[in-house]
């Protein structure tokens, strides 16, 4: 059987799923995806298919003038009935607002929803379309992000930055017309975006080694294949060749697709997005705009290898990690919490923590013991899967990345309290929920 690496698109969408090693047969939703120059051709192909007649079109301002042109024509030359909604913020963000803007302006008329962009559009379309039942169509206006093929949505919800997963769209379509003429910034948030598996799947396997968590090889291979594929064309988006760009958004949507098979966003999102959420709700709290999610990605990506450069040349000290456990104090850690992020949000991560029992001695304890014996294995994994710091640094310098979280509004005492509040973002074993293992959480500078 062919590895999921080896498969075309077609293969990996077929209707029937795919049966895999790990026991779990790995199927999407997505029925249609079309790539290329005049990829937007087959819009009323893909509408038909869907039996949708009355879409509702929705943009913000900016996918709006990348994209009606192109789609102006088509729409009038084959009579489409539609109707559109532009949202008019300069920075949207996908929370209730933003939703329930959709849902003010919603007719039962409408059959189908098409989104024409990327990031926050595409995740509000995946809840709206869920919400309201029916099928959702994407129109990409930029390689920005790793979403499209995923079923889950990043949101804010009461201002905590939450995963909701929902349906994923039935058809993507990528026209490189467009894409080739997204803001670099766009282009340098998808590079982030992608940058960021060396994190998450050195994490996801690691987590599967202490706490048992699902991992699947062949799913790991393919996000790895996906990751190869856009650093290889990589050089090309300085030019704005059309088949790099086809190539980095291809590499993204499989990446998306790997999340859907997994059912979680392990596959692509560990700490390094951790680093993002914190700032992000940061920033909401404080009344700023954040930076693009791929770039503050970008940022934490870097700042994860540094922290592993570091945990390379460390030897588990189990007298200091039970040290740090008795010692641990819960009002503390709720003022810690509070003061990260506030009390409104701070209230709701106090309550799911201890639900969870995230801070319970006899859990440490288990997990301890298995990272004493496991170390080994766990140093292995991380060498086979990350650069090190000063490769991956050089590759972002390439790109004009921002190195450092000051370039992108953020101060150092923000820079340590994302690594600290990340732990608390969800009950997720990333590398910060390796730390406090460690008792090294509290301590480690970077």
């Amino acid at each position: 059987m062919k590895r999921l690496s080896e498969m075309s698109l077609e293969e990996l969408i077929d209707p029937q799923g795919i049966s895999c090693s790990c026991g779990k047969q790995h199927k999407t939703e997505i029925k249609h995806i079309k790539i290329g120059n005049n990829a937007l051709e087959v819009l009323p192909e893909v509408l038909q298919e869907l039996a949708i007649e009355n879409p509702l079109f929705i943009y913000d301002q900016n996918t709006y003038q990348a994209a009606w042109k192109y789609l102006e024509p088509i729409i009038k030359a084959e009579k489409i009935n539609y109707a559109e909604f532009i949202y008019q913020a300069e920075r949207l963000e996908p929370d209730e607002k933003s939703l329930g803007s959709l849902v003010m302006i919603f007719d039962r008329d409408y059959d189908g929803i098409v989104v024409v962009g990327s990031g926050v559009l595409n995740d509000l379309g995946k809840v709206f379309a869920h919400a309201v039942g029916v099928p959702q169509i994407v129109i990409a206006t930029a390689a920005s992000m790793d979403g499209y093929g995923s079923n889950n949505a990043s949101m804010i919800q009461n201002g905590l930055k939450v995963s909701l997963y929902n349906a994923c769209p039935l058809a993507i379509i990528a026209d490189t017309r467009i894409l080739k003429a997204e803001p670099e910034q766009m282009l340098q948030a998808g590079l982030g975006d992608m940058l960021a598996k060396y994190v998450s799947l050195s994490e996801w396997k690691i987590s599967n080694l202490i706490t048992g968590e699902y991992y699947c090889e062949n799913i790991a291979d393919l996000v790895r294949s996906s990751l190869e594929k856009i650093i290889n064309s990589a050089d090309g988006l300085l030019h704005r060749d059309e088949q790099a760009i086809e190539n980095v958004f291809e590499g993204l949507l499989l990446t998306g697709l790997a999340m859907g098979f997994a059912g979680i966003s392990r596959p692509a999102s560990g700490l390094e997005h951790y680093f993002s959420h914190v700032w992000e709700m940061m920033s909401l709290e404080r009344g700023e705009t954040a930076e693009l999610h791929g770039i503050q990605v970008a940022v934490g990506t870097l700042l994860s290898v540094q922290i592993w450069d570091q945990l390379l040349k460390y030897q588990p000290d189990q007298q200091k990690a039970l040290q740090f456990i008795n010692s641990f104090d819960s009002s503390e850690w709720e003022k810690m919490v509070c003061r990260i992020y506030g009390e409104k949000t701070a209230k709701q991560i106090i309550k799911t923590a201890n639900s969870e029992s995230r801070n319970s001695k006899s859990d440490h304890a288990v997990r301890l013991s298995k990272i004493l014996d496991l170390w080994p294995q766990i140093i292995q994994i991380v060498e086979y899967e990350m650069p090190t710091y000063t490769e991956l640094q050089a590759y972002m310098e390439k790109f004009n990345l921002p190195l450092t979280p000051q370039e992108i509004g953020y101060t150092e005492q923000d820079k340590q309290d994302a690594l600290i509040g990340s732990r608390e973002v969800r009950n997720k074993y990333v590398t910060s929920s390796l730390l406090w293992d460690l008792g090294l959480l509290y301590e480690i500078k970077i």
